[in-house]
């Protein structure tokens, strides 16, 4: 037998549990300021509802089996299709638009990498019911109120910015369209993790001929939104208006130093349809922090109302990563009110009628367990973070008084226990 974790797992021991809830906190404030509420579902999907919606590699990173009913289920590998499958099941009875987050534990079977498990836990963001660019700006503003309340600045972290859909329109005036545009998306979203040559042959092996391959490595060169007004010419661009509306937007909200338009933001996943993004830190060093984008059409392809949709997902160990590699995570010590101490077995039963008061009182309290001479017993009171120690004593309980010690300066008194 082993006693490490699964591979591609994490213990947390309370250290680390301390962290996590630090980033969680952070997460939930973030989210509960603009208005998001919160949502959950079961970490167990019916396999159907996750392949039907993906249709790439995220369906062979599927933890999926039979269970003992024979039926085909799977742990979920992101939260998007629970969301959509919660919200038709209440179909139209939800009043739009609707503004919801969670931060649910996700799996995916696939190959280790720094910053990368088989299990992680995700802030979802999403807006559902609004069409227009305010919905993404929406998100991304939360996004950055959340990266400045962890202490990173625009210098140490950007967002990539881009448009399916203006990305399918200079495809469209390269001669790529139809069943051609999907697989050349999935294989530029490769683009910065191999050389433009091999991201040339993956073009060709998903359809492209030679000419097409080098209009798409031409479109990857546009550094900004003016060099695709001029790639298109006199063309009508819905998805360059939507880019400019979401520079303009961006200003409002205070978030555009966070922003660069980077029409090589793709996301891999096949149901955005407009705008879509990603969060790096500058260096380069990590993986990407978080990303998403526009995905109108997934309600609909599931079954439900045909209604427009944005969604963000900001994974947890990226960032954690970013902000060790920053010198930005805070010492999260283990903290106490109280520990109270009996100095031997018969004091116990007070020591335990003192905490239950003090508890009663709002404050966080500690009894300890063991029956320990005095100077270890504060020792363990010390390593617990406690700022004052209670100690229940024989001849101090017969006249119902205790000994109260503040563990910072050291200093005594002694207390009636009615007045605690």
């Amino acid at each position: 037998m082993t006693f490490a974790a699964p591979k591609g797992t994490r213990d947390f021991y309370a250290d680390e549990c301390r962290r996590r809830n630090w980033l969680f906190g952070i997460w939930r404030e973030a989210a509960l300021g603009f208005g998001f509420e919160e949502y959950d579902g079961p970490v167990l999907e019916t396999e159907a509802l996750l392949t039907r919606k993906a249709g790439e590699e995220i369906v062979e990173q599927l933890y999926a089996f039979e269970d003992k009913g024979g039926r085909r289920v799977a742990l979920r590998p992101e939260m998007t299709p629970t969301l959509a499958r919660m919200i038709i099941a209440k179909g139209a009875s939800l009043p739009k638009p609707i503004k919801w987050f969670s931060i649910p534990q996700c799996w995916r079977y696939e190959r280790m990498q720094r910053g990368r498990g088989r299990e992680h836990y995700q802030w979802n963001l999403d807006v559902i019911g609004v069409s227009g660019v305010q919905a993404e700006c929406e998100v991304l503003a939360c996004c950055v109120a959340a990266l400045e309340a962890m202490g990173l600045t625009n210098e140490q972290v950007q967002i990539g910015y881009s448009s399916r859909r203006l990305l399918g329109e200079l495809m469209q005036l390269a001669g790529i369209s139809g069943d051609a545009v999907a697989p050349a998306c999935l294989a530029l979203d490769k683009r910065g993790k191999v050389s433009d040559e091999v991201l040339g042959e993956i073009l060709g092996e998903a359809g492209l001929s030679e000419p097409q391959v080098k209009a798409t490595l031409d479109i990857m060169q546009l550094g900004s939104p003016a060099d695709a007004r001029t790639k298109l010419g006199s063309s009508e661009s819905p998805g360059l208006k939507e880019i400019e509306v979401l520079g303009e937007l961006a200003g409002a909200y205070g978030i555009a130093d966070w922003l660069t338009f980077d029409i090589g933001v793709v996301r891999g996943l096949a149901y955005y349809t407009g705008i879509v993004f990603e969060c790096y830190d500058t260096k380069k060093k990590f993986r990407a922090i978080f990303g998403g984008g526009r995905y109108d059409n997934l309600l609909k392809n599931l079954g439900g109302e045909d209604v427009t949709a944005v969604g963000c997902g900001f994974g947890d160990m990226v960032i954690m990563e970013v902000l060790a590699d920053a010198k930005l995570l805070p010492d999260f010590p283990r903290t106490l009110d109280v520990m109270v101490l009996p100095v031997s077995e018969a004091e116990r039963a007070a020591a335990i009628e003192v905490a239950s008061k003090l508890r009663a009182k709002g404050q966080t309290v500690d009894v300890a367990l063991l029956d320990r001479k005095l100077k270890k017993a504060l020792a363990d009171a010390a390593r617990a973070g406690a700022a004052r120690v209670i100690i229940v004593g024989p001849d101090e309980l017969s006249k119902n008084l205790v000994v109260e010690r503040d563990m910072a300066t050291g200093a005594e008194r002694t207390l009636e226990i009615a007045s605690l």
